[in-house]
């Protein structure tokens, strides 16, 4: 497993725009598919977006194509999500999750087995 933590939430109004970061403690981090979810109150968790352990192959929710941007930068074991054109709907506490993993393939599906403790996004004016 791999520690991770999560910064970059805040409160922004509609329309407005957040990047989050992800960072992973060790030295096997390009070794580990990376993905972003989310969970709002009373909801369940659900898949935001996922990226290869090279960045090769990336993956987005339907609710989330053409305005999220996952890429990852592994010199400095970090993942990101650029949130454009943010909505009320986007309002949750979003999470990294890892996986040591080289396929190309079914990122959303993979068994994440390291999270970090999420960082809250509100989306509110």
């Amino acid at each position: 497993h791999v520690e991770l933590v999560e910064s970059g939430g805040g409160l922004v109004q509609p329309g407005g725009s957040l990047r989050l970061s992800c960072a992973a403690s060790g030295r096997t981090f390009a070794s580990y598919a990376m993905a972003w979810f989310r969970q709002a109150p009373g909801k369940e968790r659900e898949f935001v977006a996922a990226i290869s352990w090279n960045g090769v192959s990336v993956y987005y929710a339907d609710s989330v194509k053409g305005r999220f941007t996952i890429s990852r930068d592994n010199a400095k074991n970090t993942v990101y999500l650029q949130m454009n054109t943010l909505k009320p709907a986007d309002t949750a506490l979003y999470f990294c999750g890892a996986v040591i993993s080289q396929t190309y393939y079914a990122l959303p599906t993979l068994p994440y087995d390291s999270w970090g403790q999420g960082t809250q996004v509100t989306v509110s004016s």
